[in-house]
């Protein structure tokens, strides 16, 4: 019964290793994806540190790959010290994910306040040329995310932008996109967007601090198995040497 225990065990183990591969891609994945909608948004957030469990999910992406390679070879090859080698690491990674998930609640936290003081001054900066940043983070959010202004549509008329151009209109990128006349006039505010953009960028950006979240939850789980299965291995190991090799499928005399 324990040799079968520490046969499905070491085979358990072999699997999570492959697992830990494909996770190393989807981490680095999430991070990645965390880098380029945080570069589409950065000019409502300005509190760069909220990459930190960006960067941290990446670095534990590309280590989780090492440590499918390490957790491979040391199962297969039941080697004492590259089993005990996996567990440290393992463990160190672990620690590492949740404190990525701490930092992902600390942030994701933090989203609504930094939005709420910097979009104003964003959409006072708004001039409407493709030249200027912050004209074309407005015009993207507003496309992307169906919105006009901060509360609504209205909010245009307290902009700079607004007051000098003195056409009574809003951005193009405020029009729904199924009207095609659409210019932008508030006296067709049927053509426009009717939702606010504020409200809708902090939930994107809520959503994306999620998805680290969730992601480093799930990989941490998958780990706390490689740990114990890899513990049981080895404890067997030290207790009794001449226990049946996982390569071989035979016992040592």
């Amino acid at each position: 019964m324990g040799q079968c225990g520490i046969t499905s065990s070491k085979t358990v183990l072999v699997f999570l290793n492959l697992i830990f591969w494909a996770a190393a891609g989807i981490l680095c994945y999430v991070g990645a994806y965390v880098f380029i909608t945080y570069d589409d948004y950065d000019h409502f957030f300005e509190d760069v540190y909220t990459l930190i469990p960006a960067v941290v999910i990446i670095a534990v992406g590309a280590l989780l790959f090492i440590i499918g390679l390490i957790g491979c070879c040391a199962t297969i090859r039941e080697s004492r010290c590259g089993l005990a080698t996996f567990v440290v690491i393992l463990m160190l990674v672990f620690v590492t994910e949740v404190v990525v998930v701490v930092l992902g609640y600390v942030y994701r936290a933090k989203v609504e306040d930094e939005v709420n003081h910097s979009i104003q001054k964003v959409y006072d900066e708004y001039n409407g040329t493709n030249t200027d940043a912050p004209s074309r983070a407005i015009d993207y959010v507003q496309r992307q995310l169906h919105c006009c202004g901060i509360t609504n549509y209205s909010d245009w008329k307290n902009t700079r932008w607004f007051k000098e151009s003195r056409n009574n209109s809003v951005p193009l990128s405020c029009c729904k996109p199924n009207m095609n006349n659409c210019t932008g006039s508030l006296s067709r505010p049927g053509d426009l967007y009717p939702e606010g953009c504020e409200a809708l960028v902090v939930k994107k950006l809520k959503e994306i601090m999620m998805y680290v979240i969730w992601a480093a939850l799930t990989f941490a789980a998958i780990q706390m198995l490689g740990m114990l299965c890899a513990c049981v291995v080895l404890c067997r190991r030290s207790r009794d040497p001449a226990y049946e090799l996982l390569i071989t499928g035979t016992g040592l005399d």
